[in-house]
């Protein structure tokens, strides 16, 4: 088998070469299942190292069974079946350690119409991670339709109402309804406005715009905004260390940022609310601060990814706020994390360099 002429040496080193920076695994044989190439993506997904698969069968190193037991490789016999056949289409697959993986299969052949098999191009994906993708997607629109079935009731409710029995209520009434469904509009509209930010961010799609933005004067003007809700200003406290440096950001994303991040500590939080801004030699370090029950350490990973409330399901929100200020600070360039603030409470830390502007 291993003497057979498939150009293995050659096709084995130019096809590492080629490979090693798809996102997916690739493992290359030959028309006798001679393992060629197997590339990072591969070898991290299996376990198999291409030093060890490389000049090794197929079956023996990639024993690849469908979810009744049955042997991949054999059933791909890509020395037989029509000679029309080129793809095989990609399924669930386990390995003996358990992986689960989706894979599936290109034969090669020379001459491409009818020829014979030459090579088999093997791709694969995690299966675990695309399990995770479709439950994530699963919840988002679960989460979509709740958040907007509320308020777009209100809203038809109310317009119904007034609709069909205008004359019956006092202008006082009419104002007290017209300001719900306005209140109740606006929450729509912030519900899309972060399903565009998500959609973004996990495409890669998200634009800045970059300006001078005064960071100490974007908080002052947050926290006027909460006192003039109804926050009493005592309630807040900004600190700023070091003389600051000249930052290059999107500031409607800044805003965005730190209005996440103060209204996550006012609903979720206690006491006074810190916003401590300082220079970090390369950029800048905004901390947010409460003074409430924290977050235990072994929670911390999670708060970022999407949907996560903690135990404050209650509270309301969508659970995507802090999933979107994450992907706006990797954005710039920095960095976010979370900790327990000294006095106890949640502390969110984010860094961001100083950029440089954007040109026409």
């Amino acid at each position: 088998m291993q003497g057979a002429d498939t150009g293995g040496p050659e096709v084995s080193a130019s096809c590492t070469i080629a490979v090693d920076d798809l996102p997916d695994g690739l493992i290359v044989t030959d028309r006798f299942g001679l393992v060629l190439a197997v590339n990072r993506a591969a070898a991290r997904l299996t376990g198999v190292s291409a030093e060890r698969a490389v000049g090794r069968d197929m079956d023996e190193v990639f024993p690849f069974r469908d979810h009744d037991g049955r042997e991949w490789w054999k059933g791909l016999d890509p020395q037989g079946g029509l000679r029309t056949r080129s793809r095989v289409p990609e399924r669930p697959l386990h390995l003996p350690a358990g992986q689960e993986l989706h894979v599936a299969a290109r034969l090669v052949r020379e001459p491409a119409r009818c020829g014979d098999v030459v090579r088999v191009a093997i791709t694969l994906r995690d299966g675990g991670a695309r399990a995770r993708l479709e439950r994530s997607r699963a919840d988002l629109v679960s989460t979509v339709a709740h958040e907007l079935r509320s308020p777009l009731t209100s809203v038809k409710g109310f317009t119904a109402t007034l609709l069909a029995k205008w004359t019956r209520f006092t202008d006082e009434q009419k104002r007290v309804m017209l300001e719900t469904v306005n209140n109740d509009a606006d929450r729509v509209t912030r519900l899309i406005t972060e399903l565009l930010d998500v959609s973004r961010i996990e495409s890669g799609r998200l634009e800045l715009h970059r300006q001078v933005v005064d960071v100490p004067a974007r908080v002052r003007r947050i926290i006027a905004g909460r006192v003039a809700s109804g926050e009493p200003e005592d309630r807040f406290r900004l600190l700023t260390r070091d003389e600051l440096p000249e930052m290059w950001l999107d500031q409607d994303k800044v805003d965005q940022i730190l209005g996440n991040l103060v209204e996550n500590a006012v609903r979720h939080g206690r006491g006074t609310v810190t916003i401590e801004i300082e220079s970090v030699g390369w950029g800048l370090a905004v901390s947010v601060r409460d003074e409430g029950e924290g977050i235990e350490p072994e929670l911390a990973p999670r708060v970022f990814r999407q949907f996560w409330r903690g135990n404050s399901r209650r509270r309301g929100g969508t659970g995507l706020g802090l999933f979107i200020v994450k992907g706006l600070v990797e954005a710039h360039g920095g960095t976010i994390a979370v900790q327990r603030a000294p006095e106890g409470g949640a502390e969110f830390r984010f860094t961001v360099p100083t950029g440089t502007p954007d040109f026409a």
